[in-house]
């Protein structure tokens, strides 16, 4: 199964210049979290998903590959 939610959270981390850490700083976890979500060794909470959508200004939806927008 593709990773949707690793490759977009890496497209907008690329897009907008931020690092491992800032992720993990503005959703209160860890830099080893997101590099799992990121590889899809682990999948983000509901809650994780929700801080980082805001954060990016997109829709959970858009962040779990179901639309495009």
């Amino acid at each position: 199964m593709e990773n949707k939610f690793g490759l977009r959270l890496q497209e907008l981390m690329k897009e907008k210049g931020y690092k491992l850490q800032d992720i993990a700083k503005a959703v209160h976890v860890s830099q080893t979290a997101v590099s799992y979500w990121i590889r899809g060794l682990r999948q983000p909470t509901a809650e994780n998903i929700v801080a980082l959508a805001k954060f990016f200004g997109v829709s959970a939806d858009y962040l779990l590959g179901l639309t495009d927008y």
